[in-house]
């Protein structure tokens, strides 16, 4: 075990323990977040082992997976409108996102990969093959990702007018089916063979779902678990961060903070929308939106059982939506980048 890995774990620990003794929704979550953050950003090595955050995806995967029932296929007819606002928001969020980060002083590459919400590793990527600046992007993309989970639930929080103890028992949770954990050291490898996005997390999700929606098993976390769960989780968010002084860091903060705050406005008109139309609550709505990566949007809607499947099948659309059409964006601000320079030097 590294002494990096002992660290995080430690000052995640103090982080969820004085989360939770003010309150605080998700307190095992957002307190080893937030720890891990602030150290990190002081140059401590604080990090968790991606095999090990991987280990926690899957546990996550399926208990997300364990959510589907056979009753859901009656509701599924209604997601496509759903669906249909959602790649509008996305696509309405980015271009207002973008058109902040221009004013920051990003290129036009750079700013649409660092705003596009989601597949954070494909954004880098693609972003630096069109001639993006790839650390900004990263930077960017993480933050937003650590900015929408500490923004989210005490909104939600706010927003229901529940106690931090009352959201974070909002299940009465027992432990059951517990064997299908020894089903991971196989899911895992299996997703990559099969070059499935998100293997960790979709494999077990899959695997889960298919047990859950004929009525064979389903895993259910106790208290205990779903805490550890957010706490080895919530402690590989808030170490990405090693290596960024505290003054770039909180420029970079602001940067994305503005950035993320336009998204979640133009995303919450669309979440309104869908709440209208298909019936959806305001806050399962929003947090099938929000700008958040897959993983841990499905960690919130697990944590406060907010339609978890819901959740996880549009955050799964936004990202397909976003490797396919990524792609052709890139070559348009390519072929764009181009003209521009070919009709600078005549």
């Amino acid at each position: 075990m590294s002494g990096a890995m002992v660290r995080s774990l430690a000052i995640g620990a103090l982080g969820g323990l004085a989360f939770q003794l003010v309150g605080m929704p998700l307190a095992w979550m957002l307190g080893p977040l937030a720890a891990n953050l602030v150290v990190s950003a002081k140059g401590i090595d604080v990090r968790v082992p991606e095999p090990l955050r991987e280990v926690f995806l899957g546990v996550l995967g399926l208990v997300l997976g364990s959510q589907v029932t056979p009753q859901l296929a009656e509701r599924v007819l209604d997601w496509p409108l759903s669906a249909a606002l959602l790649l509008l928001g996305v696509a309405a969020s980015t271009a207002v996102a973008a058109a902040w980060y221009r004013r920051c002083g990003f290129d036009a590459v750079s700013a649409w990969f660092a705003s596009a919400p989601g597949a954070l590793t494909a954004m880098i990527l693609m972003g630096e093959k069109a001639g993006g600046d790839p650390g900004r992007i990263a930077i960017a993309q993480s933050l937003r990702v650590v900015l929408v989970v500490m923004i989210l639930p005490p909104l939600f929080w706010f927003y229901e007018g529940a106690s931090g103890a009352e959201v974070a028992a909002a299940v009465d949770r027992e432990l059951s089916s517990a064997w299908m954990l020894l089903a991971l050291p196989l899911l895992i490898p299996l997703g990559r063979r099969l070059r499935l996005p998100t293997p960790t997390l979709l494999t077990p999700m899959l695997f889960a779902g298919v047990l859950s929606g004929f009525g064979f098993a389903s895993l259910s976390l106790p208290d205990w678990g779903m805490n550890l769960m957010l706490w080895v989780l919530g402690c590989a968010i808030g170490s990405r961060f090693r290596g960024l002084s505290s003054a770039r860091l909180g420029r970079y903060l602001l940067e994305a903070f503005v950035a993320t705050l336009v998204a979640l406005v133009v995303l919450a008109g669309f979440a309104e929308l869908i709440h209208r139309l298909v019936g959806v609550p305001r806050d399962v709505a929003l947090l099938a939106l929000a700008p958040g990566g897959i993983g841990e949007m499905a960690i919130l809607a697990v944590a406060l059982d907010l339609d978890p499947v819901f959740v996880a099948f549009h955050h799964l659309l936004r990202m397909m939506a976003l490797m396919l059409f990524a792609p052709f964006w890139a070559r348009w601000l390519l072929r764009r980048k181009a003209l521009h320079e070919s009709s600078e030097q005549g």
